[in-house]
């Protein structure tokens, strides 16, 4: 009875935070859509988005159909993404500090996609958002499949994560290497992705990513009871009637796929993988899958779209790379995650 009334006693605060979150998002999209080199009247964005009466010029209708708001949904659902992601790789690891950027997923997923652009945009063949995905899955998996064969030869989690980031740096290299030599203009504008950014993106792409993330999400809340049992131990989770075999590869599979959309259309975006499942299981006090699978999917959705607001509007007209934005706000609770594991293991 204690139980079930401590969990009445929760459900409302729940609920305010998935509230808070949303009303968190659309604040956020709302101030995407107003604030850049051209500063845009909210009144003007409320009528240009259909919310209001009035009309506005063709100017502004372009600025914000075709340049900010494919933007703004692209950071919308490549964030959701990452969050998710980020929190899958940690609880297949077990470890806090797992995600698609430090165990070099990212990195092995923007090398086969640095690749194929470079090989078909040298010949003039343009590279589809099907084909870029398919090329980051390839990367995202195999250095996914390297970072597994690293966990049975090695012991510690720590030698697990430096392995994870010797490949991602080895992958970086390689990158930077193709990119840098490459001849044609059209590919060394690749740098600016290969820093990471959401610019560029179109509707097609948005329509791409949103079918891969939304559908790879359905599959991670569907998988919601099994991860949660799984959490407890894979003993618990084997005596329950979990496949663990299945599971764990389902999880490996599903992350891969949701790093390599990011890669795939907005280069590496470093630090939210880790960070967002920390805060968000932070603000919701909550472990339970049911309840950190969105949270996580929404909480990676709101820092990615301030952060690329930050980006876009800091040093205007100048835009930082979105990882250098995320790596200042990720990166502290990197920090603090390792800093409370150290004085858990003193005590």
């Amino acid at each position: 009875m204690k139980k079930m009334h401590s969990e009445q006693e929760n459900r409302p605060n729940v609920i305010l935070c998935f509230g808070s979150l949303l009303m968190l998002l659309v604040v956020l999209t709302a101030l995407s859509l107003a604030v850049g080199s051209v500063r845009v009247p909210m009144r003007e964005v409320l009528a240009g988005v259909g919310l209001s009466g009035g009309t506005v010029s063709d100017t502004v209708y372009n600025i914000l159909w075709q340049i900010r708001m494919p933007r703004a949904a692209a950071a919308l659902v490549l964030g959701g993404a990452l969050g998710l992601a980020g929190y899958l790789l940690q609880t297949f690891f077990h470890n806090p500090i797992a995600g698609p950027f430090v165990l070099g997923i990212s990195s092995g997923a923007k090398l086969t996609v640095a690749l194929l652009m470079v090989f078909f945009l040298g010949r003039g063949v343009r590279v589809s958002s099907w084909g870029m995905i398919a090329a980051a899955f390839a990367g995202a998996f195999a250095a996914t499949g390297f970072v597994l064969a690293m966990s049975r030869k090695v012991d510690s989690m720590a030698m697990l994560i430096v392995s994870g980031v010797m490949i991602g740096y080895i992958c970086s290299a390689v990158t930077d290497l193709v990119v840098t030599f490459a001849q044609d203009a059209d590919i060394v504008n690749l740098h600016n992705w290969s820093k990471g950014s959401f610019s560029g993106i179109t509707w097609n792409n948005v329509a791409v990513m949103s079918v891969v993330v939304l559908t790879a999400a359905a599959a991670v809340m569907w998988l919601s009871k099994p991860i949660g049992a799984y959490r407890l131990g894979e003993g618990y989770a084997v005596s329950v009637g979990v496949d663990v075999r299945r599971l764990r590869f389902l999880m490996v599979f599903l992350s891969s796929v949701l790093a390599a959309c990011i890669t795939a259309f907005a280069g590496p975006v470093s630090f939210v993988g880790i960070a967002v499942p920390h805060l968000v299981k932070g603000i919701f006090r909550s472990a339970r899958p049911l309840v950190m699978i969105p949270a996580c999917f929404l909480g990676g959705a709101a820092f990615c779209l301030f952060c690329d607001l930050l980006a876009r509007t800091l040093f205007a007209p100048t835009e930082l790379s979105i990882s250098s934005v995320t790596a200042v706000f990720g990166a502290p609770v990197v920090i603090v995650i390792m800093l409370r594991r150290r004085r858990g293991g003193e005590r």
